[in-house]
């Protein structure tokens, strides 16, 4: 389903549902991230763009104290007045609803009606849920008048996550669906959240995402052991050298002097943040110099860094990488996301695509009995009204 098809199925089933149209359509896109999976609550830097698979939110004010939301690909939905007292609820998606609202609820002073729809797949690792809470807001900044600018709607994004959600997620993924550019990455410093725009021009390359369709929830993985972890790496490293602020002052000889103090697991959690941080600084100047074949090895790298020291690859994402670098034209590739499922980011010459996606299906299937889903996305716009 293309974007148009999109809106016109919002507006329909608002019609539908409310008998008129809506009074806005908000889009909120999904993001890719190029390099620095687990580095933005780590204190680094990360690439995210956000891409052309959006949530569309039909909406309107209605006038009452009735709150009405239908998820269309969930066929569910959830209703509550203004006044209720909001908790979460066994509802996960309506989580990320009440998670925002809760923070703006003094301010609201109308019900409102959205249906909404979306083609950012769940659980793909291309963050639905940050394109939920930042596409939300956005509705609400505008129909009352909150007054929130770009940042502080990334931030209570992330706010939700953590308060109702339970996943103790960095900034990235809200930041990119609502700063995203249309073909530029974003170089954001997850510590002091200044930002600027790379030009996202691959030439004769483009980025292909294979979804290996094996579902994640990171409530239930290990990304919350993982914060803890890298918490305990550099504990232990300002411990010996109290003039490191944060792993971005770290150095790769600080944690191998520490390596039997911090054992096995947290050596390795340590070591891969540290050298993904400074990954991303040569990828960015790789970017700048259109070398791309550093991107992909810097891409590569950084896979096997999160497969083997962060472990938080799975055997189907590991399959799909260890195949596609034997392919003709691709440049790199790695798991993409959270991980423990979701997709591979791959950096390969336009002209292979159509190979590349025939021949991984079929090996894919072949060992794990499951459909591959390729996407081919553009880098896109941050969240923004449907004009």
């Amino acid at each position: 389903m293309n974007t148009q098809e999109l809106v016109a199925l919002c507006n329909q089933q608002f019609n539908e549902k409310f008998g008129e149209n809506p009074q806005k359509i908000v889009l909120s896109p999904g993001r890719i991230n190029i390099i620095g999976e687990h580095i933005d609550y780590n204190h680094g830097f990360v690439l995210p763009a956000a891409i052309d698979k959006y949530i569309c939110f039909a909406i309107s004010k209605n006038d009452t104290a009735d709150c009405n939301i239908i998820s269309l690909d969930l066929k569910d939905e959830y209703h509550f007045k203004i006044t209720d007292k909001i908790e979460p609820v066994s509802q996960n998606w309506v989580n990320y609803f009440l998670g925002v609202f809760n923070q703006v609820q003094d301010k609201i002073d109308s019900g409102f009606n959205i249906v909404f729809s979306s083609t950012v797949p769940i659980g793909a690792g291309l963050s639905s849920s940050a394109a939920l809470e930042c596409g939300f807001l956005f509705g609400l900044n505008h129909f009352f008048n909150l007054n929130l600018n770009k940042e502080q709607i990334a931030k209570m994004g992330q706010k939700a996550e953590h308060t109702f959600a339970g996943v103790n997620c960095g900034i990235m993924d809200q930041f990119a669906s609502v700063f995203g550019k249309e073909n530029h990455v974003i170089f954001l410093d997850c510590d002091t959240l200044d930002y600027q725009y790379a030009p996202a021009d691959f030439g004769d390359y483009t980025l292909l995402l294979l979804n290996t369709n094996v579902k994640h929830n990171l409530q239930t993985s290990e990304y919350n052991n993982r914060r803890k972890e890298c918490e305990a790496g550099i504990a232990l490293i300002q411990s010996k050298y109290p003039e490191v602020k944060n792993f971005r002052e770290a150095t790769m000889e600080m944690v191998e002097d520490l390596k039997e103090e911090m054992g096995d697991v947290v050596y390795r959690r340590s070591k891969f943040v540290v050298g993904e941080i400074s990954r991303i600084q040569e990828l960015v100047k790789s970017l700048e110099k259109n070398d791309f074949e550093n991107v992909g090895k810097l891409m590569t790298t950084t896979h096997y860094g999160l497969s083997k020291d962060y472990e938080v690859s799975c055997e189907e994402l590991d399959f799909l990488v260890d195949n596609v670098l034997l392919e003709e034209g691709v440049l790199g590739a790695r798991v993409m996301g959270g991980g423990f499922g979701g997709c591979t980011i791959n950096l390969l010459k336009k002209t292979e695509v159509e190979n590349v996606i025939e021949k991984l299906s079929k090996a894919y299937q072949e060992k794990f009995g499951i459909a591959l889903t390729p996407y081919q996305v553009s880098v896109s716009e941050g969240t923004h009204f449907y004009a």
